[in-house]
């Protein structure tokens, strides 16, 4: 990764707590960033339309339980659209369950990250994403999809 080059991150979650908390721990890591806030999956997908020219975002952290339009509806919009079909998406919901996680795979998300519990562990789940340079690289295997930062 280029320790200059400015990350450019979204982020879709209807809950205004823990978009805050995701800026506060952005903020604390040592990597270049610049956050787009969206409060649910039709502002993201909005948001996704206006970008025709490069450069995409560098990586989509995506809650799964939105309003209007929901994680996997987006992950799945997105994967079939050409100019958007390769962002890394990352879920990041408080979902645990195996049927969700199951979904986000198939569907084509990069990585499953249950929110962590703690904002020292969210400060360290960002900044793990962030170094995985996912542009590019196929979906990794199955078991190595889910992140756990407990």
């Amino acid at each position: 990764m280029d320790p200059t080059k400015i990350q450019n991150i979204f982020l879709a979650d209807d809950d205004a707590y823990d978009r805050m908390l995701f800026k506060d721990a952005l903020f604390q890591i040592a990597i270049p960033s610049e956050l787009t806030l969206l409060n649910d999956g039709f502002e993201l997908m909005n948001q996704l339309d206006a970008v025709i020219e490069p450069p995409p975002p560098h990586v989509i952290f995506l809650d799964l339980n939105m309003p209007r339009k929901n994680g996997l509806d987006c992950l799945k919009e997105i994967r079939a659209t050409p100019k958007l079909k390769n962002i890394p998406i990352v879920i990041f919901s408080t979902t645990a369950n195996t049927s969700s996680v199951e979904q986000s795979y198939i569907q084509g998300a990069n990585h499953y990250i249950c929110k962590p519990r703690s904002f020292q562990l969210l400060i360290k789940a960002i900044e793990t994403i962030l170094v995985l340079e996912m542009w590019q690289k196929p979906q990794p295997p199955k078991n190595n999809f889910v992140l756990l930062f407990d």
